[in-house]
């Protein structure tokens, strides 16, 4: 006999649950990842080939994720074991749960010291007229109470949010942040079509160069697709526990990839043409197209001390919608075992979280690198999140019963869940167990 959890509640309205996944999946790596690799990796090319990427290995991994959280309408841990038991096979599948679960804390961890960051810079932006920007963003970055106190600030915001439960923390937040994450993108790219360098921007994020397309650029935008939805480390898997029965899955999952899609690519729109209207700065990735490259333009160009508090709210808006997602799945599982209350539970992993990210915040070097973050994303982001999205896939794929994975899909098309069969079962392991050995070695 199985144990009673405790009930987490549904989210209020379809678009809810659309909302906070699209929250889940945007996040600081969609800002200032996808527009970088797009436009050094082949462009229109490159896009073309991760959305093949999203069809084949992001979207059937997705509706996994839904599928198995929705049927048991519990954490990652309990929504695997629920599966596991009732499919006859092992219940040692939970230990998919506790690799995602564990990946989040980690992530979360050096996750809230940038974002940290980015909230800094919404001031530092709107006071700063440095050109010297790499020099600012060095001086802040060798400043561990400075970080500790941002880190503090993000983790406590993310904390409240989900201390509050799922309607009224959780979905009440994306409700606000989402559309506000929208209307700023638009902003920005409305001004970059205004004052900014806006055709160089569409030629490099849209001009196919077959001639940049090889083997890494498949790689790339595998990699780039499976991180962009949040797969792998539970968050997907605990939203769609409280999703509503009557909510289609297939459609559902699809509307989530499209809005991902759209903010990344409006994230460039957004982005680069305020980047090739100032001459000499580089289209760099990571953290120096934001907090230098940017940074720079902002400080030489009109009206930039408002423009760059704006983008980096942008920035911080996103970086919180995540953050809710990455916490969740541990504050779930502690509330519903009954050991502690919500609040309480959230308290404790936003703790670990904070302490971990200690190593993050007093790792900076004199030249920006940091060994400690980049041993944790090794772990957390390249080992452990792969390995629990191939895992959901084999899972689902191989070891669940066919007749509960029909019995809550519904009345889906015939064909589109038998595409979706082969996906899951081949396609996306292979896949992601590619990307998984290339982030290795």
């Amino acid at each position: 006999m199985q144990k009673t959890l405790k009930s987490h509640g549904t989210w209020i309205g379809k678009w809810t649950f659309v909302l906070a996944a699209t929250g889940s999946a945007v996040g600081l790596g969609n800002i200032w990842g996808f527009p970088y690799k797009a436009g050094t990796e082949g462009g229109g090319a490159f896009v073309l080939i991760y959305l093949l990427c999203i069809v084949l290995i992001g979207l059937p991994i997705m509706l996994s994720e839904i599928l198995i959280g929705r049927r048991s309408g519990n954490s990652p841990i309990n929504s695997m074991k629920k599966s596991a038991i009732d499919s006859d096979v092992s219940s040692a599948w939970q230990g998919v749960g506790w690799i995602g679960i564990s990946a989040g804390i980690l992530i979360l961890s050096f996750y809230s010291v940038i974002a940290g960051i980015c909230l800094k810079y919404i001031f530092v932006s709107a006071s700063s007229n440095d050109l010297d920007t790499a020099g600012q963003f060095l001086s802040i970055v060798n400043s561990p109470k400075e970080l500790m106190l941002w880190h503090t600030i993000f983790m406590g915001l993310t904390m409240f949010i989900v201390s509050a439960g799922v309607k009224k923390g959780i979905g009440r937040m994306v409700k606000i942040l989402m559309p506000m994450l929208g209307l700023l993108l638009i902003f920005m790219v409305v001004y970059g079509i205004i004052n900014g360098a806006f055709k160089e921007a569409l030629s490099f994020l849209f001009k196919p160069d077959f001639t940049k397309i090889t083997s890494d650029t498949f790689l790339v935008a595998m990699g780039q697709a499976f991180f962009s939805l949040s797969l792998g480390m539970g968050s997907i898997m605990a939203y769609g526990a409280y999703m509503s029965k009557d909510q289609n899955i297939a459609s559902t999952s699809l509307s989530v990839g499209a809005l991902d899609t759209l903010v990344a690519i409006m994230a460039g729109l957004a982005v680069f043409p305020i980047i090739f209207a100032i001459q000499g700065l580089e289209a760099s990735g990571g953290p120096g197209l934001v907090f230098i490259s940017l940074q720079t333009a902002f400080n030489t160009m009109d009206f930039g001390n408002i423009i760059g508090p704006i983008f980096f709210i942008l920035l911080s808006v996103a970086a919180l919608s995540s953050s809710i997602s990455i916490l969740e799945p541990g504050v779930a599982y502690l509330a519903e075992e009954g050991y502690l209350s919500r609040t309480k539970s959230a308290i404790i992993i936003s703790i670990t979280c904070w302490l971990i990210g200690i190593g993050t915040a007093f790792g900076f070097d004199q030249d920006g690198n940091n060994f400690f973050q980049a041993n944790v994303e090794l772990i957390s982001v390249n080992i452990m999140q792969p390995l629990g999205g191939m895992l959901i896939a084999i899972f689902i794929g191989w070891f669940m019963k066919e007749s509960l994975i029909k019995d809550e899909l519904g009345d889906i098309n015939q064909a589109i869940y038998l595409i979706w069969r082969i996906f899951i079962k081949f396609v996306a392991p292979i896949g992601v167990g590619i990307v998984l050995i290339s982030q290795l070695f």
